[in-house]
């Protein structure tokens, strides 16, 4: 179990500051009371945060604050668990629209489509990632996760309905979108999100 337990934490420390971990991450270290014993106790002592069942944290600090530890993004977790699962996800509805900055809307419970299972996990304080499977292939096929995010906030608000504030900050982000990126991905999108952005 000492074993175990100091295996555990020299391979966290050896990580880089804001890796999710998993107790699968730690399975050839010991059995698996073992490792959820040990993440427990490194949750307790700080090295760790806990962000839901079975998702562990290395911290980054924030040296600005007396070394407070931050903790994970909605993205970080989502897309760690995504990485983990094989799976592809994007974003949907307000969360879409708040992470673009056309919202200041930010949701209870955040929801991704996704071609893997569908599920709820909760971070705490009330709020979840909900995973909603989708067939819709066309959806995850992205190249841009950029792209992507803006056609979802799009049709989350509706052909013909943005705002000039909300086109000025869409043709910001696209932007930063590779003309490649934009060439390979431009096939995927509704047609009126297509023609809106070509126009833009």
């Amino acid at each position: 179990m000492e074993n175990t337990s100091n295996q555990i934490r020299s391979k966290i420390k050896n990580s880089k500051r804001g890796k999710l971990f998993f107790p699968d991450d730690f399975a050839a270290l010991g059995t698996p009371d073992a490792i959820r014993l040990t993440l427990g106790k490194l949750n307790k002592s700080g090295l760790i945060m806990r962000v839901a069942h079975g998702i562990y944290f290395y911290p980054k600090k924030d040296m600005k604050y007396g070394n407070t530890p931050i903790p994970p993004t909605i993205d970080e977790i989502a897309y760690g668990i995504a990485k983990r699962d094989k799976i592809r996800i994007v974003p949907t509805g307000s969360y879409a629209l708040n992470t673009l900055g056309l919202s200041t809307q930010v949701p209870a419970n955040v929801v991704f489509i996704t071609d893997g299972a569908p599920r709820r996990i909760s971070v705490g304080n009330g709020r979840g990632i909900l995973f909603k499977h989708t067939s819709e292939a066309r959806s995850l096929a992205y190249k841009s996760r950029l792209l992507m995010l803006i056609v979802s906030a799009l049709r989350e608000i509706g052909e013909g309905k943005a705002t000039s504030q909300q086109l000025a900050i869409i043709k910001s982000h696209i932007a930063n979108v590779s003309q490649k990126e934009i060439n390979t991905d431009i096939q995927l999108m509704p047609l009126w999100v297509r023609k809106l952005l070509l126009s833009l």
